[in-house]
This record gives C-alpha cells, structure tokens and sequence, in this order.
C-alpha cells in the first residue's frame, strides 16, 4: 500500500453500526508477571505493554543471522524467539543463546509477525498462504491460501470451545481460521488492503483497513458488528490498538486518532507537526500514548486528550511500534538505531546503532530486548552484567 500522501485529512462522523453487540468499556486482556511475549504487541489487545523492568545499562547478547532482512516482529515464549524474514522461513531459535533450533521454508518473504498459541506457531507469508506450525518441531500442521500476500500479524480468541485465529490479506479479506483443524470459518470483506494484525475484545476483531474504515467484526459469525468511515486518505496501514473501550491507532491523513468503540465519536486527534503519516502501532499507558511517525518523530500524548507531552527526534522514519516496560519506551528507527527513553521527558537512556534499518518491533521479556534489522540479524539486547567476554558480532 504505497499510496501518495493526500492532504490532512479530518475524520467523518460516518459511525454505521450493524447490529448489537457491544464493545465492553474494559482494558484489554494484560500479560501476567513472567509471561512472554507470544502476539505481535504482547496482548490481544495490541497495547505494547511488557512486564518488569529493562535497564539502562544494556549490552549486545548475541546476534542469530538469517541472511535476509528481518521486517517482521519477533514472539517469544517456551525460552524460544520465532520469526520471519526475508529468507522466506519461520525461524526458531533459543531464547538464552541465540542457537537455531529449526526452520520452516513457505514461497516467499515472510514480513507478518507470528503467533505463538496452544503450541503451535501460526504465521502468513506474502506467497498468500497462512500457516500453521508444530511450535517445537517446525513441522507444517496446516496451511490455507488466500488470493493475496499476509503481511500482518494473526490474532486469536476463544468462541465457546472453539479457538478462532485471525488473520487479514491483501485480498482485502479478514478471516476467522479454527485453530486446530484450519477450517475456515468465515470471511468478512472490505474494500482494500487489510495490512495491519487485528486487535481483539469482547468477542469482536476490530481493525483499520486501507479501505479507511474502522472495522468492528463479529468473531463468532464474521458479520459486521460496526464501522467507523475516516474520510478520504485516511488508509491505516498499522495496527489499532484497544484500551477504555477506545481505539487508538494512525493513518495516511497525517492523524492519530482515539476513538470511542460504541459511539464512534472521535475522541480526539493529533495532527503530525511535519503532516507525515503514521505506520506505528502505539503503546497505551496508563496515562500516556506512545507511537511512531514518518515525520522521523516519536510521539507521548496524554491518553485522555491527546495533548502533546514530548516527541523524540530521530534521523529517519519510526515505522515499528514501541513498547512500554514501566517508567520506559523501547523502539527502532529506519535510522539503524535501537533507543529506550524516559517516559516521563523522553529523554535518551540508552541506544546501539545496529547499522541498517529496524522496521521490525520489539519483543520484551525478562529485561532482554529482542528485535530484527534489515541487515538480516535478529538481535539480543539485556543487562549488560549478562554480557560475555567476546562481541557477539
């Protein structure tokens, strides 16, 4: 979806709602202390939040080379990392060392993050397929095609004694999968792209399309439960993220937005300073929003107003999502820089310049950053009381 930048766009009053189920008011569901990091942003909710703490003092662990750029998002859990890349395989490897483990080979670049659910790995592929992958062994469990590339992450939720995964495609297609046997249990159309991985609560998949539509589904029946229309150019490209019974997401209209799930008012907007589009997916505090723009900014707002609190200067586009450990923010930048700032004042604690562009968002558990770059290596950032004798490099 490389669309030309239109002009600032201002979000439509367009709210369409279907039929009556209601998007609870309720913080999505949170990572328990020690989890891991198994879903594109942490949660079904997509808020980038992660447990713990990560120091100031951090040091490069270990690097594992896949030989092609990695754009897409790690996941973590078991002690293993999986992930794609360029090279058009699902990697695993340990989580400690950095050591391969195994490899999975589909038809063409993998950009989308996988998913990490019931012990298997479920990620798609730009050669249109969606798969589903023994999460110890690698070995292919089953495989649907669609009628376009998959470059978003997969989400999950429980309907009655079912699990239904999620997953969008540039065949302009949500779909709803059952997890153990692949059957395919519906499709909901839209009238573009769907680029980013959909977020979840109260039993609906709810996304922005590059259709510019706020897309609320039923997971249960595939139906159109809402929409929210945003107005021309306003394609999302990122992923909406869910916190207060609220959407918080960018577009192509230089804007990012909070918008109320059940009436679909515009809560508020935030204009980029420099009218660039947003491609991050933010990070919902308690109190502040945190999110990347093509404006090379990243952004804190106050999640009640949308008031500017800081933005961070980087050399070039923030196009991966940050993450929230505590009192501090954890991103890349297509600078080739990786940066953990103060949440307070965005002040710079730490960064390591990796040497080529970080498209892919991190993965943050147990105080270890783990995050894929455009030089084809997945790196391993932790305390630097961790650290070996020798550079990893």
């Amino acid at each position: 979806m490389q669309r030309a930048l239109g002009v600032l766009c201002v979000l439509c009053a367009a709210f369409v709602p279907a039929f009556g189920a209601g998007a609870a008011a309720q913080a999505p569901d949170r990572p328990a202390e020690g989890d891991p990091w198994p879903i594109f942003r942490g949660d079904t909710g997509l808020a980038g939040l992660a447990q713990g703490s990560v120091s100031e003092d951090l040091s490069l662990l270990w690097t594992y080379a896949a030989g092609r750029a990695i754009t897409s998002s790690p996941v973590v859990g078991g002690g293993r990392v999986f992930f794609g890349s360029d090279d058009a395989k699902v990697h695993c490897i340990d989580a400690e060392t950095g050591a391969a483990l195994w490899a999975f080979e589909t038809g063409d670049m993998i950009e989308a993050p996988p998913l990490l659910l019931d012990g298997k790995v479920f990620v798609g592929s730009s050669d249109f397929c969606f798969y589903a992958l023994d999460a110890g062994t690698g070995t292919l469990l089953w495989k649907h095609e669609t009628d376009d590339r998959i470059l978003g992450g997969a989400n999950w939720v429980r309907d009655g004694e079912r699990l239904v995964v999620l997953v969008g495609s540039y065949d302009t297609h949500l779909y709803g999968f059952d997890a153990a046997t692949g059957e395919k249990l519906w499709a909901y159309g839209t009238d573009n792209y769907v680029n980013g991985t959909p977020a979840v609560l109260d039993g609906l998949a709810i996304f922005g399309g590059c259709d510019a539509v706020l897309h609320q589904v039923s997971v249960s029946t595939g139906e159109r439960a809402r929409s929210v229309v945003l107005g021309p150019e306003c394609h999302v490209a990122g992923s909406v993220a869910l916190a207060g019974g609220r959407a918080y997401f960018g577009h192509y209209g230089s804007q990012f937005v909070c918008i109320d799930l059940l009436t679909g008012a515009t809560v508020w907007a935030y204009d980029s300073p420099k009218h660039q589009a947003f491609f991050s997916s933010p990070a919902i505090g308690a109190e502040r929003v945190v999110f990347g723009g093509r404006d090379k900014l990243l952004h804190c707002v106050e999640r009640e107003t949308g008031q500017k609190v800081w933005t961070f200067s980087t050399r070039k586009n923030v196009d991966a999502s940050p993450v929230l450990v505590g009192e501090r923010v954890v991103f890349g930048s297509l600078d080739g820089r990786m940066y953990v700032l103060a949440l307070a004042d965005g002040k710079e604690l730490w960064s390591y310049d990796v040497g080529e562009s970080i498209v892919s968002s991190p993965a943050v558990v147990g105080g270890r950053i783990y995050v894929g770059a455009n030089d084809g290596r997945l790196y391993a950032f932790g305390p630097s009381a961790e650290k070996g004798d020798e550079d990893p490099r």
